[in-house]
């Protein structure tokens, strides 16, 4: 498992919080804004549906490793047994002390050089590259689509209180009820802002076969750019299919169980 060094484990709880706290008052939403049982069913399932995906999202692209380069390994021993061919340059990071590959830079947060780093993302307190840029954009994707089921559920919410001029639509006072849809309708259209803005330049990104920080550095390409088809199969792996929008694929779950060996027909635990 992968941990950054940044200390922001606090800053990550905030953060959470501030991602569920919608989660009650759009739960008394589902109680008020409809007499349907199946309307509050279907939008509690759909809204802590995409949540779970969201946390998840979160979680592997914070306990993933983003491509980093280990430390302190451009020594000379190290170097000598890459065989390298003659006039072949290899460049050394002089902040870790490690071999530098094309396309890598270095974290001044994480202490690391990471391969295709993107950006450093305090909101997962993790470096975005090589290897978790596929769950941050699944997880600002999940962000958006839940700050738009909840400014959706909002407006209909305003609709039926309007209605019955705002009598019998909210377990809470007229007064309290305008207040919490404002903070929810500001809150969502904030978030949703927010995360799209940065769903499509991660896949503007990722099309273009360039980083953030390639872009900003305004960086000549050394190598052969992919594809936007090859580029999107490179980052979300393989062909088109479910697994490109589930954090969950390619999981490694701890086997605690014993394992088991079979030799003429007996089962011994290894």
């Amino acid at each position: 498992m992968w941990s950054s060094s940044a200390p922001c484990w606090m800053g990550q709880r905030r953060r959470w919080r501030t991602v569920a706290m919608p989660n009650p008052l759009i739960s008394g939403s589902f109680r008020t804004a409809a007499a349907c049982f199946w309307y509050a069913v279907v939008n509690g399932v759909v809204f802590n549906s995409l949540a779970m995906l969201a946390l998840a999202s979160h979680l592997r692209t914070m306990l993933t490793d983003p491509g980093a380069i280990p430390k302190g390994n451009a020594t000379k021993k190290h170097m000598e047994s890459l065989q390298l061919k003659p006039g072949e340059v290899i460049y050394k990071c002089p902040k870790c002390c490690s071999i530098k590959p094309e396309r890598a830079h270095h974290c001044s947060i994480c202490k690391r050089c990471i391969r295709k780093m993107d950006h450093h993302c305090p909101w997962v307190n993790n470096c975005v590259g090589e290897k978790n840029q596929r769950f941050f954009v699944l997880f600002t994707m999940y962000i958006a689509f839940i700050s738009g089921h909840a400014l959706a559920l909002c407006g209909y919410q305003f609709i039926a209180c309007v209605r019955v001029q705002w009598r019998e639509c909210s377990d809470f006072s007229p007064p309290v009820t305008m207040m919490l849809m404002i903070f929810l309708c500001m809150e969502s259209l904030l978030f949703l802002t927010f995360t799209a803005v940065v769903f499509s330049t991660q896949l503007h990104s990722i099309c273009n076969d360039e980083t953030e920080i390639e872009g900003l550095k305004n960086e000549r390409p050394t190598w052969e750019r992919r594809t936007r088809w090859a580029g999107l199969r490179s980052v979300f792996g393989g062909q088109p299919s479910l697994l490109w929008i589930s954090p969950f694929a390619g999981l490694k779950l701890p086997t605690f169980l014993p394992k088991r060996s079979w030799k003429n027909g007996a089962a011994f635990s290894v």
